[in-house]
């Protein structure tokens, strides 16, 4: 008897990974103001690093294959099978590696938004938007027509962490995530809320104030580029470990970059209780229109496999018109509680 439907798990585990991304993407565009395209990038970063490194350095440590050939479908599938039988009689290990891989993600994440910050920084709006956006996809060919890093055009599966759960396994991985979800809104929802996040909203709003004012411009979009690049990084990593196998085609610019965007034009730009609620919708609609897209078929003139990318598309373009805003619309932030500013201006 199963104790959750399936469809819950599928959307507790979409909710999960898009609200990470999201809620970074909003950090460096709803907040820092910065044109992020390439949202994508962070993200498959965090997915390179959890299926290409675990496994190998478990290889490694049990004397497997672990160099290019560990990448190349004859030799990874019987390696990882290998060590999910380890993993699956040693729950430390599967803890410890599953840690260390997310950790890892993290920091190669703010090394890549920090070396994305590099050539980009200094540019403006359009300009830094399709810089970002050139990057994500020049990483993406890259590794899917690269067989030594992840398999090429084949994938690579990945170690599981999860394992060791036995039967209870999706039930583990989806709360696992649902957590680490919640603790990273609770963290960026502090950090918004700090004088940092102050300071990205005075940036956003005049570059020139916050420059008279003695801020570097360009110290805080690295800064801001560098977290926001971890926390998807880390999202890309939770997901692959959820899904068991890791392939650069799945990481693209639509699913990655523009529907996040979706999802943060939804909610509300600038507001993290927004992104969560506008994330939650979006999920719970496609995952509908992913079941039930069958049964549309003779009363849509095209074929209902792209239901769910017109979908999106349409719902930018009226949120754009009718509510740029986003449904929570972002509120203003006191320094000092509210019922002492209008007793001062009472006064």
């Amino acid at each position: 008897m199963e104790l959750i439907p399936p469809v819950i798990l599928y959307i507790l585990v979409d909710f999960s990974v898009y609200l990470i991304v999201t809620l970074s993407l909003n950090l460096e565009v709803g907040y820092a103001g910065l044109p992020q395209f390439g949202r994508v990038l962070a993200v498959l970063t965090g997915a390179l690093v959890a299926g290409a490194i675990p496994g190998r350095l478990l290889a490694l440590m049990y004397g497997l294959p672990y160099g290019p050939e560990y990448a190349f479908y004859e030799y990874n599938y019987k390696v990882v099978d290998t060590l999910n039988t380890i993993l699956e009689k040693n729950p430390l290990l599967s803890i410890t590696i599953f840690i260390f891989t997310l950790v890892l993600a993290m920091v190669l994440g703010a090394v890549i938004g920090y070396l994305t910050s590099k050539p980009a920084i200094r540019l403006r709006e359009a300009y830094l938007g399709i810089t970002l956006l050139a990057m994500g996809d020049v990483l993406m060919l890259i590794t899917y027509y690269y067989t030594p890093i992840i398999g090429g055009t084949t994938g690579v599966s990945v170690v599981d962490p999860f394992r060791w759960t036995g039967g209870a396994r999706f039930y583990v991985a989806t709360f696992t995530l649902l957590g680490i979800a919640l603790l990273t809104f609770l963290l960026i929802e502090r950090l918004t809320k700090s004088p940092y996040g102050r300071v990205l909203r005075a940036m956003r709003d005049s570059e020139l104030v916050i420059t008279v004012y003695g801020r570097d411009i360009v110290k805080l979009r690295t800064y801001t580029l560098m977290v926001g690049a971890a926390i998807a990084s880390l999202g890309g990593a939770l997901y692959t470990f959820y899904t068991g196998s890791c392939i650069a085609s799945t990481y693209t610019r639509v699913t990655w970059t523009f529907w996040p965007w979706a999802f943060m034009m939804l909610g509300g730009t600038g507001n993290n209780l927004g992104v969560m609620f506008g994330v939650l919708v979006f999920v719970i609609v496609k995952t509908l229109i992913v079941m039930y897209r069958g049964l549309l078929a003779p009363y849509v003139p095209f074929d209902p496999v792209w239901l769910e990318y017109t979908f999106v598309g349409m719902a930018i373009v009226l949120i754009a018109i009718f509510r740029p805003q986003g449904l929570i619309p972002e509120k203003p932030i006191f320094t000092i509680p509210r019922k002492k500013i209008e007793e001062l201006i009472k006064a």
